[in-house]
């Protein structure tokens, strides 16, 4: 069993299948991203958890003076953090906004570029199917064409009295040229 032939034989087209421009980032480099343009959220909160895990450790150890002042260093270190969020919200709304109007060009672009391709592959089995049609109408004309010719044969062969009848003519001139005992013989074999 092989592949089938004809215009509906490949798969669906997977034009996109390898080409890395047509997906996101992935969560990671998200992160890197981010990371990169407001590195003080996560300095806030390392602070912040540094904090909460010193004054764990402080109560457990009964140490009740060091564990208000890990709780207030938790507390400026989530301020600096709500901080350090507001700032980075102002200072990168700018880039943010022209970012989000690049990433909708992208996308914009990217869009154009996969209806193109998809067009493409769709006229290059259009025409992989015309080909196909075409192939496939040729021969049933050179068919059809046998037939007919074969039904004129049999046609004339039926007005011309068909081959016994030719044959029988044929002995019957023999026998009226030949005349005595070829007619008798070939009498008695044309009346059977």
């Amino acid at each position: 069993m092989g592949e089938p032939e004809g215009p509906f034989s490949r798969e669906l087209p997977s034009s996109f299948a390898g080409n890395r421009d047509f997906y996101e980032e992935n969560g990671w480099q998200k992160l890197g991203r981010k990371l990169k343009e407001e590195p003080l959220i996560p300095l806030g909160c390392a602070v912040t958890c540094w904090a909460l895990f010193g004054a764990a450790r402080s109560i457990r150890r009964g140490n009740s003076y060091r564990a208000q002042q890990m709780f207030r260093m938790r507390l400026y270190g989530q301020s600096f953090t709500i901080a350090a969020m507001i700032a980075g919200s102002f200072y990168y709304n700018k880039d943010r906004i022209l970012r989000k109007q690049y990433h909708d060009l992208m996308e914009q672009r990217k869009a154009q570029e996969k209806r193109n391709a998809w067009i493409k592959e769709l006229e290059a089995r259009d025409k992989e199917e015309k080909d196909w049609r075409e192939k496939i109408k040729a021969v049933t004309e050179k068919r059809e064409q046998e037939a007919r010719d074969r039904r004129a044969k049999e046609e004339e062969l039926i007005r011309e009295g068909g081959p016994l009848t030719r044959a029988a003519k044929g002995i019957k001139k023999r026998i009226q040229q030949g005349g005595g005992q070829g007619g008798e013989q070939g009498g008695g074999a044309g009346a059977e």
